[in-house]
């Protein structure tokens, strides 16, 4: 039988399966002895112990399309990030964090600013105009109106997606608000773990019908830089790319350097002064990490 595995705790893997709900499953030795470790996200093979207690073993790890480290997570279609638009104010230097990770792992990300009836009509201008251009699919919701709720619903259906945002943003309501009544297989798996089915402590996977699942991750205040040279930096920056062939420099990384396109492109407001002043202090970050 196959399914996926929604959950991994303390060497259980729970399997969400289209006829017999979620199983909890052993991984067989040989696993161990390859040295591969199933995945939150991993589609695998499961052969079947009882079908009444719900019980089996993963005899087959299938392809993964991807694997990402942070989250640890494989075969992900997407990444979702909730920052509040108003309160708590977005901490646009840990977007930008985000949107980096992301970036080096090759996953597209959607940004949803989310409380939007509280905050201001320019300030949501700016937000919108400034993430688009790095190359996000840009949401703007209120669960309080309903506005943009749809939309942001139409854009996880039958994909896998990892939720994530700082604490406080309003991920759950937001789950609750566009999938109310969905058939979350936690119930069984909180009962076995003595965990509230509601705490995010590990991630894992939410199936919610019509071929969709979503990962919820547990809310971050800060986030540790990818592993990069800091010349691969500006790679990572869809914004910089028309601009960047127009700089006297071969190799220039749009800091210091003399007629530079991407800075005169951020002083002509073509390029957010926000997220260019978070891209100088990275490449600092990423400097300083090396030099020590």
């Amino acid at each position: 039988m196959r399914g996926k595995i929604i959950r991994g705790v303390g060497g259980f893997y729970y399997v969400h399966t289209g006829r017999l709900g979620v199983l909890e499953c052993k991984a067989k030795g040989i696993f161990r002895n390859q040295k591969v470790k199933p995945l939150v996200g991993d589609d695998v093979e499961v052969e079947v112990l009882s079908e009444e207690e719900r019980l089996g073993n993963i005899h087959e790890i299938l392809s993964r399309k991807n694997q990402l480290l942070r989250p640890a997570v494989a075969n992900v279609d997407q990444a979702m990030v909730i920052f509040a638009a108003s309160y708590p104010k977005p901490n646009l230097n840990l977007l930008d964090r985000f949107l980096l990770t992301m970036e080096t792992q090759q996953v597209p990300t959607c940004i949803c600013f989310s409380k939007i009836d509280e905050a201001e009509d320019a300030f949501l201008e700016e937000l919108g105009s400034n993430y688009e251009r790095s190359g996000c699919q840009v949401f703007f919701t209120s669960i309080m109106t309903g506005d943009g709720v749809e939309e942001f619903r139409r854009c996880l259906l039958g994909k896998t997606s990892v939720l994530a945002g700082p604490s406080g943003v309003g991920k759950s309501s937001m789950m609750n608000a566009i999938f109310p009544g969905a058939d979350l297989p936690t119930g069984e798996i909180s009962a076995k773990i003595k965990r509230g089915r509601h705490t995010t402590r590990h991630s894992e996977l939410f199936y919610l019908g019509e071929d969709t699942y979503v990962m919820d991750t547990p809310g971050f205040t800060s986030l540790r830089l990818p592993d990069l040279e800091k010349e691969e930096l500006r790679e990572y920056y869809p914004e910089f790319s028309q601009y960047r062939d127009g700089c006297r420099f071969l190799g220039c990384v749009h800091v210091c350097e003399p007629d530079c396109q991407v800075k005169r492109a951020v002083e002509r407001g073509e390029i957010s002064l926000e997220r260019y002043e978070n891209y100088k202090q990275f490449y600092e970050e990423l400097r300083d990490r090396k030099r020590y």
